[in-house]
């Protein structure tokens, strides 16, 4: 198949497990975008740090922030961050977690909720089940998800993931998902996985996630990314 662009996870896949950035990765995805195959940035973080790492990269697909809820591509939407969804059931769900677990709130949400535009972030100082368990009784329930990152825990509205959003970018800037390759390690990075043509599991991926791809990196990290971008690009 051809590979139009790229789309790839930030933490955990370009990244090791110390968020740090692998060179490896930066390499393939400049040689990628050298081939004329412009690379994606998907993920939870926040839009300005996506940003950020895209450029730094020296990629040029454009961004899908906040596990979906926000997008962003240079000389698009009038150089406008695109809010996909607005935060009625996220603030909702704030105020009912805040209720429920009193100072364990403010102790684990993280510092840079300030600048999400649609959804909560807390550190895996809290677990899941500890959210789960705070979240029993609120209204709209059903109108969220509660994603575990493997970095971060984030509640996002259930209305948007990686994967429609990822799919409603590349549709605006003539892109066909079958033409995709998307990589990823994580459990909130299946959706958007599903929406590609090639699905790709790095070598550090959850199990479910390898056993729903079409391709398993040997290496782990930024070093199965490059592999298969010198697989199926170069």
């Amino acid at each position: 198949m051809n590979i139009d662009a790229i789309a790839v996870d930030i933490d955990g896949t370009i990244t090791d497990n110390k968020r740090r950035l692998c060179y490896s990765a930066m390499e393939a995805i400049r040689k990628a975008e050298d081939a004329g195959v412009p690379t994606i940035i998907v993920t939870g973080n926040i839009v300005t740090y996506a940003y950020a790492t895209l450029v730094l990269l020296g990629a040029s697909g454009g961004v899908v922030g906040e596990n979906g809820g926000v997008i962003f591509k240079e000389n698009y939407n009038n150089n406008q961050i695109k809010t996909v969804v607005d935060r009625t059931y996220v603030n909702a769900a704030d105020k009912h977690l805040k209720e429920r677990l009193g100072s364990k709130f403010d102790k684990n949400i993280s510092n840079d909720n300030m600048y999400r535009l649609t959804e909560s972030v807390f550190y895996k100082t809290i677990t899941k089940k500890e959210l789960e368990e705070g979240l029993e009784g609120f209204e709209y329930l059903d109108k969220i998800e509660l994603y575990d990152s493997g970095f971060a825990l984030h509640v996002t509205d259930k209305r948007v993931n990686k994967g429609n959003s990822l799919k409603y970018l590349c549709n605006e800037n003539g892109i066909d998902m079958e033409n995709v390759m998307a990589m990823g390690d994580s459990e909130n990075d299946e959706a958007f996985l599903k929406e590609a043509g090639m699905k790709v599991a790095v070598g550090n991926a959850e199990d479910f996630l390898k056993k729903n791809s079409d391709y398993v990196c040997k290496n782990n990290y930024g070093d199965g990314v490059k592999e298969a971008i010198e697989k199926f690009v170069l």
